[in-house]
Formats: C-alpha cells, structure tokens, sequence
C-alpha cells in the first residue's frame, strides 16, 4: 500500500543499500542472457529452417524425411510447453550435475526455446520468397545451395529482420523466470529489494519500469530498421 513515509523510506534505503547497483547488474544479466539464447536460439533456428525447406538428393530423400520429422517434433514440442517448464527441465534434469553457471544454463534453455520460434520465422521468410526467384537462378545455371545462398536468403533476411528483432524484445521478458534457478536478472534485483526493505510496491513498479524502458527501446530501434529497409537501405 501506498504511504509517503514508506516511499521515502524505501528509497533512502534504495540508496543507503546501493540498490541501484543490484538492479543495473540485474539489467546486465538479463541483457547478457537475452543476447546468449538470441544466438543459441539463431544458430538452432537457422539449422531447423534450412532442414525444413532444403530440396534432399533422391538418394537422401528418406534421410530428410527423418530430420523434417525431428525439427518438427522439436518446433511443436518446445511451442506446445510453457518456458518456465523447458527451464526447470534443463537445470533440473539434464543439467542437474553440470557445474555451469546459471547464466549460461539460462542462455542455453532460451536459447533451445528461442530457436523453434526462430525457425518458424525463418521458413516463413524463405519460403515468401517467389518460387520464381528459385527457377530464375536454377536457370542461370546456380546449384540449389548457390541459388538459397546468393538469391533466395539475402531477399528473406530483409523481411525477417523485424520479426526476429521483435523475439529479441520478447526474450528480454521471457528471461524474467531466471530467477527460479538462482539467476540474478531484474526480477531477482527486485526481490532482493522487497526481502529487504520489507516494501513490495516500489520494487515491482521500478522493475516494471526498466523491463518497459529495455523493451520501448528496442521497439524503436525495430521500428528504425522497418523504415530503412522500407527505403530500400539494407
């Protein structure tokens, strides 16, 4: 509840306590993590999408047909369950006697988690690439590889870049479960402050406030890069 008295003795404790270097670290851990799983969960994405939409050799065909099956498997499982599960899962049980800091436990669970949502979006991107663009190169003489890499792929990433620009945002949210295993984020920052100065207003309001500042942001650098590949800059 709402009282001038524990406003101001909450902050004269947010300063007396150096509260304000527990949340910047905690900004620092979340942005590190978010950044990890962005690239975990790219790479895992990148390798899924392609697996997805690559053409296999005839002599290949049943060795595609089983990895398709398995990145699809992946895509609907990791979609199909809740982060917070997939996290606990990782530390809990296949990491359970790693002796790998938390963070980089973290990276790892989002990054997995980040990838079948990565790769939805990079299929998608691919494969709204005009069929004829795949036939023009073919004709031209470029290998199915030569065509992704030199035509279809440089055409998607313009039109995927928004899109995994907007995960990014929505990992830095996501991450706020980090916690539950030790990780010290923003919300980590803000329980330590609630625990102790006993107040649970102003630590969640100021948490709110920073996840709100990381994500507008982002959103408008996002927003920055639609404009310049709407002119045709990138």
């Amino acid at each position: 509840m709402f009282s001038w008295d524990t406003t101001v003795a909450f902050f004269e404790t947010f300063i007396e306590k150096k509260y304000y270097i527990t949340l910047l670290n905690g900004i620092q851990e979340t942005l590190l993590l978010t950044l990890v799983a962005t690239i975990i969960g790219l790479i895992i994405g990148i390798i899924v999408a392609m697996i997805q939409v690559s053409e296999f050799p005839n002599r290949y065909k049943w060795v595609g047909a089983i990895l398709k099956k398995i990145t699809k498997i992946y895509v609907d499982f990791i979609r199909g369950t809740p982060a917070i599960a997939q996290v606990s899962f990782i530390w809990l049980v296949i990491l359970a006697k790693s002796n790998m800091p938390r963070a980089v436990v973290g990276g790892i669970a989002f990054g997995i988690n980040s990838g079948a949502y990565m790769a939805e979006l990079i299929r998608a991107g691919i494969q709204g690439i005009d069929k004829g663009q795949m036939e023009a190169g073919r004709s031209l003489g470029l290998s199915y590889t030569q065509t992704m890499k030199m035509i279809i792929i440089p055409q998607a990433f313009r039109h995927m870049l928004p899109a995994l620009v907007s995960e990014f945002i929505i990992l830095i949210k996501e991450t706020a479960v980090i916690g539950m295993i030790g990780g010290r984020d923003i919300m980590r920052a803000a329980n330590i402050m609630m625990t102790d100065s006993g107040n649970f207003l102003w630590p969640i309001l100021i948490a709110t406030a920073t996840y709100l500042l990381l994500t507008s942001t982002f959103t408008w650098i996002m927003r920055m890069v639609e404009r310049n590949i709407n002119k045709g800059r990138f």
